[in-house]
Parts: structure tokens; sequence; C-alpha cells
């Protein structure tokens, strides 16, 4: 589970009484009222840039919703540089870009995890073209599939100012949630990834601020904002 010269990436399960961990039941239980009307059952978690805490929020926030006995759907769509197989000590031989190419089934790449109810699809080999993949029909069918047979469906997407990736998942999805990490990400690259959402009709929940440094300890804010 842990990454050369990292600490581990998944605070949640292993650090499960820390202030970190307490930050993403919150972001969980806000998320819960955003989904008040229904709705949310796939998110995409993105950043405007890279190197923002993304996936690392992704995979603790799957962690707290099966903790809380939801039936979860961890599914690695960053292509290009995927993490998640690592985050969870899985292989990466077959995952999402199998199915997408009529190569496997999405059932028989769905990998278990350190938690009985949360499952992981990971990104599976590097295509030549990735934005092709994921406008396809097939990622759609994948996205309602998950979404019949999983209580809530978390999507790592690439970051959404590099490639175009993210928009297209945004098209797929019920909601987006936007990672931004504090005193690194620039305002104006923020500003034109939520432009860029609201230009392809996303649903822009929230956005994370990562690693925020304040004296009550807290790492992770939500702020939920409708659009």
């Amino acid at each position: 589970m842990k990454e050369k010269g990292e600490p581990y990436a998944l605070v949640t399960f292993f650090q499960e009484n820390s202030s970190i961990s307490e930050q993403y039941r919150t972001l969980r239980t806000n998320i819960s009222f955003a989904k008040a009307g229904g709705g949310l059952k796939s998110l995409v978690v993105t950043s405007a840039e890279s190197g923002e805490g993304k996936s690392t929020t992704a995979a603790n926030l799957a962690v707290v919703m099966a903790q809380q006995g939801k039936q979860v759907l961890l599914i690695d769509a960053d292509t290009r540089k995927p993490t998640q197989h690592r985050f969870f000590d899985r292989n990466n031989r077959k995952g999402l870009t199998n199915v997408l190419t009529g190569q496997a089934k999405a059932s028989s790449v769905l990998r278990s995890t350190i938690l009985d109810q949360l499952y992981l699809m990971t990104s599976g080999p590097v295509p030549p073209n990735p934005a092709d993949l994921l406008s396809s029909a097939e990622m759609e069918d994948v996205i309602r599939q998950a979404e019949e047979h999983f209580d809530q469906v978390i999507i790592d997407s690439p970051p959404i100012l590099a490639v175009t990736d993210a928009r297209l998942l945004a098209n797929l999805c019920d909601g987006i949630l936007m990672v931004v990490k504090s005193g690194t990400s620039e305002f104006e690259n923020v500003r034109k990834a939520a432009h860029v959402f609201s230009e392809v009709n996303g649903k822009l929940l929230g956005m994370v601020l990562n690693d925020k440094k304040v004296r009550r300890k807290d790492r992770y804010h939500y702020n939920y904002s409708e659009h």
C-alpha cells in the first residue's frame, strides 16, 4: 500500500481516527446533502492541473463512503498517468482500457480492495488514444452499468486543463468535485477549469481545498456551490 518515499495515501483506512480522515467524512456528509434530491450516483474527481491531490482525494472519498456501508466502485479513468492501482496495491495489467477496446467485460476487471464494500477498476494499459476511448459509447455503458450495480461510482479523472478527458467524463456523470491545492494552484487556472465545466454543462458540486494549513489541524475543506 505504501508508495516509495511517500506516506500511506489511504489515510482514511490506515489512520481512521485522524483529523484528516474526519475531514473526508465531512466531505462525504456534504456530498450526501447535495444528493438530497437524488441523481448523484456518479462523481468525477479532478483538478485544474496535476499534482493537486485529486487521485488521493478520490481514493479516500471512496474509502469513507464504503466505510458507511455503501457499495462503491472507484474507476481510475486517468489512463495517461494511473495511480489507484498503486494506492490499493493491485496490478494494472487489465482494467478500464481493456473494457473500452472490447478485450474484456467490466465484471472481469473489477478488483476487490481492503474493504468488502469497495471495488476498484484500474485504468489498464495506457492507450494511444485516451480521449477517443473516454468519449466512446463504451465508456458511457461502463458508467451506466456501474450506476446500476453500485450505490456510488467515483471516477478519478485527469486534470481538466491538461487534456480533454475530464470534460468528456463530465458529460457522462452526475457531478464533479474539483481539488485545489492551497498555496500552489493558480487562481486563474482554477477559474478557467470551472468555466470549462460550465461550457460542457457539467454539474460542479464544489471544490476540495487540499493541504490548507490552519490552526485547528483541518486539512481538507469543502465548499458546496450550486451551478
